[in-house]
């Protein structure tokens, strides 16, 4: 039996994957048919793709061989699929988006069904994740990222304007006060949100040319972001949060910004694809897609 395209997608997610429970949920298949299926991959071809016994994920030489050599393939097939596409005037083929967990719901996967809707021909699968952006691993034709990556090989395109900004429900200002200065921040409960890398725990201020920056405290932390607004809202502490998610909650009362004065670092919004060469029409109507309609959706706060 010959090896299909269906079995090259397969061992792609498996290769860019932690480990073969992560492949699993993927694929949204169970994790002992994800191992049926690899063996009988490595059966068909005689060699061994992954090794065994080890916690996370690693491939074998000939494994790691595989995936670097099926990735051209499958590159070169979207490829046929764009030029072939390109000459009906439809949009066709696999569209992977990758966003962050909190915008990806609120605001990209609308938008994504709505191109869907209009491109019937297209597969678009769309993955939200808390976890950080890993580029190298090619696992999205699009991904959407709040702020600057930390890759720069990334080819950019921003899709709306966003700032980061401290905010605090009624009362817990009538509770503890109201920070009048950035270095007053490290004397309050603040509720810090884990995301991407870095220190956490340190809030940034001001700009390019005049950076500032607080060490914060408190006895609350969280990876998800509607779980630390979530508190913020209960009265438990400050939070730094995106103003696209907060903005509503601001102008209802429901939470009130301090420190309106001093401003905070740019957080913008992108859209990110490999600069390794020809992008497809998909992906580049699909980027204008989100750069005309996602600005209006977080302003309106829908």
């Amino acid at each position: 039996m010959k090896t299909s395209i269906d079995d090259l997608h397969f061992f792609q997610v498996v290769a860019a994957s932690e480990t073969l429970t992560a492949a699993a949920r993927h694929l949204g298949l169970s994790l002992p048919v994800v191992s049926k299926r690899l063996s009988t991959l490595e059966r068909r071809l005689d060699v061994r793709l992954v090794q065994r016994g080890t916690r996370r994920l690693v491939l074998t030489s000939e494994g790691a061989l595989y995936a670097d050599r099926l990735d051209a393939i499958l590159g070169q097939l979207r490829e046929l699929e764009d030029l072939v596409s390109e000459g009906s005037g439809e949009l066709r083929g696999a569209l992977v988006v990758q966003a962050t967990l909190g915008l990806g719901r609120a605001h990209v996967a609308p938008l994504v069904a709505e191109f869907a809707a209009r491109h019937p021909q297209l597969q678009v699968d769309l993955h939200t994740s808390a976890l950080p952006l890993r580029p190298h691993r090619r696992e999205f034709d699009v991904a959407v990222h709040v702020g600057t990556p930390p890759d720069s090989s990334l080819r950019m395109r921003r899709l709306a304007e966003n700032r980061r900004v401290p905010c605090a429900a009624p009362a817990y200002l009538e509770r503890r006060g109201t920070p009048t200065r950035v270095e007053d921040l490290a004397d309050h409960d603040c509720i810090v949100l884990r995301e991407n890398e870095g220190d956490y725990a340190l809030w940034r201020f001001g700009d390019a040319g005049d950076p500032r920056h607080v060490r914060v405290r408190g006895s609350l932390s969280s990876n998800d972001g509607d779980v630390v607004t979530a508190w913020a809202l209960e009265g438990r502490g400050l939070v730094m949060r995106s103003e696209w998610q907060v903005r509503p909650l601001i102008e209802r009362g429901d939470l009130v910004r301090v420190l309106p004065g001093v401003p905070t670092p740019a957080t913008d919004i992108y859209a990110l694809v490999e600069d390794d060469g020809r992008v497809p029409r998909r992906v580049t109507e699909l980027i204008g897609h989100l750069a005309a309609r996602l600005p209006a959706r977080l302003s309106q706060g829908a």
